[in-house]
């Protein structure tokens, strides 16, 4: 796989490797590599070393007080840092919300909200889905009515990951329900201490705390909290969504997995010589597909670095990244066997003592990959229309 990197490029990468290598805590790596879970304080202790360079907001422009990266350089930070036993970044602030405030949000809003994220200041939540809208996004029922200078929200979010966590939602609401699904919804930003707020922990397959339920009851938010126009939100959701989707290939970080898997088969008996090839052949097949993934990226930054639209690549990119994730995921529970068949939650908590269990979690986690960031059968259909030119 060819690329032609300047030397400019190539002395940048050079410098992202040598502070990753150099600042990335011990303790964060050590858990990671292992499959162990972070807290809250892990993730902003990371993140407040990334912000020391502005390394956290790597998409912003240094207009918005990002780095400025160019998608040369975007690209191979997120390459140094998938291939180190680095923390996932929670994105909802640094990679959906922050575009969409600096995008199509107020001066104000700007100078309020952007330094918290850049600086981990402030955590974010995404309030989209409801238990009667999730694919069909649109089909939201929140309801928010004018009261003066406030919005009165009522309603109730699901999925909402890290709610437990967060400082603030960004929240689509229905404000005309007379009209048409997508043009009746507005984008507000919601301060989870606002008194009507309830987060509900779900608990997951793996045990782990991450969803929630959100309930809104009679939540007044400022009107300077609506982002754009009333009833434009759905645009601001696809803005948002298209941004999240190009975060999902996860291509650098499931090479890294792959190239563990490798050794892992190498080493792990099995009992039959038909099992050590079925292996082999799917790590092949994997290694394969991966490869075109990462060439996939390749032509999207070239077409990127010359200003061309790149369609529905985000789509693409969803599909193809969050399958192949899976499938490692899939064969790593395999090739640990019955080593593997524990979910012992104090270790994954990050306790240095248990039966581990990291490779069975990662599995039962993954599974939301197939609907996380739109599902991939909406994914298709976005694909195949436009194949098809509907």
């Amino acid at each position: 796989m060819r690329y032609a990197f300047s030397r400019s490029d190539t002395t940048f990468r050079d410098d992202v490797r040598g502070f990753l290598t150099t600042n990335l805590p011990e303790d964060i790596a050590r858990k990671t590599e292992a499959g162990q879970r972070l807290d809250k304080a892990d993730f902003q202790r990371w993140e407040k070393i990334l912000a020391t360079r502005n390394w956290l907001t790597v998409g912003w422009p240094a207009e918005q007080g990002g780095p400025g990266f160019t998608p040369t350089q975007r690209y191979l930070f997120e390459q140094e840092y998938s291939a180190l036993p680095t923390p996932r970044l929670k994105q909802f602030g640094i990679g959906m919300v922050g575009p969409v405030i600096y995008t199509f949000g107020s001066e104000k809003q700007k100078r309020r909200f952007l330094p918290g994220i850049r600086e981990s200041r402030d955590w974010w939540c995404q309030g989209f889905s409801e238990p009667g809208a999730g694919s069909d996004l649109a089909s939201l029922r929140t309801l928010a009515r004018r009261e003066g200078d406030h919005y009165v929200v009522t309603g109730q979010k699901v999925w909402t990951t890290y709610a437990q966590w967060a400082d603030w939602m960004f929240c689509l609401v229905r404000t005309d329900p007379d009209a048409k699904k997508q043009t009746g919804i507005t984008f507000l930003l919601i301060d989870m201490k606002s008194p009507g707020v309830t987060v509900r922990q779900i608990p997951m397959m793996d045990g782990d705390k991450e969803l929630n339920e959100v309930f809104l009851d009679n939540v007044r938010v400022p009107m300077e909290n609506r982002v754009g126009d009333e009833n434009h939100g759905w645009t601001y959701a696809k803005f948002l969504l298209s941004h999240e989707r190009l975060n999902m290939s996860n291509a650098a970080r499931s090479r890294r997995q792959l190239t563990g898997l490798v050794a892992q088969a190498r080493s792990a008996p099995h009992p039959l010589a038909v099992e050590c090839d079925r292996v082999a052949m799917r790590l092949a097949t994997l290694d394969v597909e991966l490869t075109a993934l990462e060439l996939m990226e390749l032509r999207i930054l070239s077409a990127l670095n010359v200003g061309r639209d790149i369609g529905t690549d985000a789509a693409k990119l969803k599909l193809r990244g969050t399958e192949i994730t899976q499938a490692l995921s899939r064969l790593a529970l395999e090739i640990a066997g019955a080593d593997a068949l524990t979910l012992d939650q104090e270790w994954l908590n990050g306790s240095e003592a248990g039966e581990q269990g990291a490779a069975l979690a990662e599995y039962l986690n993954l599974r939301k990959l197939s609907i996380w960031g739109g599902s991939n059968e909406i994914q298709r259909t976005i694909l195949a229309r436009s194949l098809l030119d509907l």
